[in-house]
């Protein structure tokens, strides 16, 4: 991890780049990889499934048994600590329901908003070594509360050519019953385009690697609605010299350890406070199962001392996917900050919390984006129609308007749409 002192304000930019594959090799296979998908079907992810997860499969979707199967070997521990975050991810979107509000702008015009629920969305669940089952509840609950009408979820298979048994039972506890066993930006294609055996949906949820971020973005520019740009993960550490250097190496190994293109950083006004986390760091690191991932992606991270208040604008430069303020001010320092995708206050607040069971989302934006992106809410999963009703009156009054309006912009259908009411009441 490498230490930078008081950088100055013109290299920040650099600091805030996040490891990438090369981008002329990442998009040119992700094409080729949609094109596939597009053109062959089933055909195509069976082929990219055995090229890339070294399986060969016969039927994509998971069946009732297998379903059945995971449901009985998942353990009664995880089984409740799962229901647990689930009714804590529920009440929490469920408090983003909004009250239809009715406005009359003008006497005799109303106008207001109604929220309709996307009708198919699909959901990316990401496998591998790190099965994300607690991202299916972060998924599958916002949009069965939307009212969804389809919920399709995609995940890459084990070595067995099974889906985790926590990821089968997260989604069956919310009701998703739709899941194939797909994996990587051939997931996403047929997704977005539809296979033999995999319905098209209008909108994709959820993160991946760099692959599956790029096939997003790709699907999005052809049509297909997406939640975000929502990438390798990353978090950056706000500490002071009141922070347990303890509690801060663990937030940073707790990301670190997600993949080798992960990212995280740590913040500091304190050298001193740099040393003994990573001390910390080197003495925690030689426990973790995934010590080989951690230390890669910690050659991707940077721990930067800057003072407090140039810590601040450093951090709304970076823009974190999750960010904590491990300060004796936090509470205070938190309204400062422009860009993020979640916060998490207090040395008692560690990011595994918003990952796993608080009630917050864990989709967030990445490599950025928190900048122009917010996180998975409810709202996510709804489209909201503008509707209006104008009375006779209302016409009356607000009928000039449109009709000057309309002539300066040398449209005069739309000013006779509005004098014929007019002159024929």
């Amino acid at each position: 991890m490498k230490v930078i002192l008081n950088p100055a304000k013109e290299t920040w930019n650099e600091l805030c780049q996040r490891p990438q594959l090369n981008l002329e090799f990442l998009e040119g296979s992700v094409k080729n990889i949609l094109a596939r998908v597009k053109t062959s079907g089933d055909e195509a992810l069976r082929e990219l499934t055995l090229q890339f997860d070294k399986i060969k499969l016969g039927g994509l979707k998971v069946s009732e048994n297998e379903i059945n199967e995971a449901i009985a070997s998942v353990p009664t521990d995880l089984k409740k600590a799962i229901e647990i975050a689930a009714k804590n991810i529920e009440k929490f979107h469920a408090s983003q329901k909004r009250d239809v509000v009715q406005v009359e702008t003008t006497p005799g015009v109303v106008c207001w908003r109604k929220a309709e629920p996307i009708q198919k969305v699909g959901i990316y669940i990401p496998g591998g070594s790190a099965p994300l089952f607690s991202t299916v509840l972060m998924l599958s609950i916002p949009a069965k509360l939307a009212g969804c009408e389809e919920i399709i979820l995609c995940t890459p298979p084990d070595s067995n050519g099974k889906v985790n048994p926590a990821i089968l039972f997260a989604a069956n506890f919310t009701g998703v019953k739709n899941i194939f066993k797909v994996g990587g930006a051939q997931a996403i294609a047929a997704l977005a385009y539809g296979t033999e055996s995999i319905s098209p949906v209008s909108k994709i949820f959820g993160p991946g690697n760099q692959y599956v971020t790029k096939a997003k973005l790709q699907v999005n520019l052809e049509g297909t609605a997406i939640d975000m740009p929502a990438g390798p993960s990353e978090v950056l550490v706000w500490a002071d010299e009141n922070a347990n250097p303890s509690y801060v190496a663990a937030d940073l190994l707790s990301q670190a350890e997600h993949g080798a293109d992960s990212q995280v950083i740590l913040v500091t006004s304190n050298e001193r406070i740099v040393k003994s986390v990573l001390d910390q760091i080197n003495i925690q690191l030689e426990k973790l199962p995934r010590k080989e991932i951690a230390k890669e992606a910690l050659t991707n991270s940077r721990a930067i001392v800057l003072e407090n208040e140039t810590a601040v604008a450093f951090i709304n430069t970076y823009a974190p996917e999750h960010l904590i303020i491990n300060t004796k001010d936090c509470d205070e320092q938190v309204n400062k900050i422009k860009n993020a995708g979640s916060i998490f206050l207090g040395q008692f607040t560690p990011e595994s919390a918003g990952d796993y069971a608080s009630g917050t989302n864990h989709t967030l934006p990445t490599n950025g984006f928190a900048k122009s992106y917010g996180g998975v809410s409810l709202e996510s999963f709804l489209k909201y129609i503008t509707i209006q009703k104008i009375s006779k009156e209302g016409l009356n009054n607000l009928g000039p308007a449109i009709e000057r309006m309309a002539e300066a912009e040398q449209l005069s259908g739309h000013a006779e749409a509005v004098r014929v009411r007019i002159n024929n009441q």
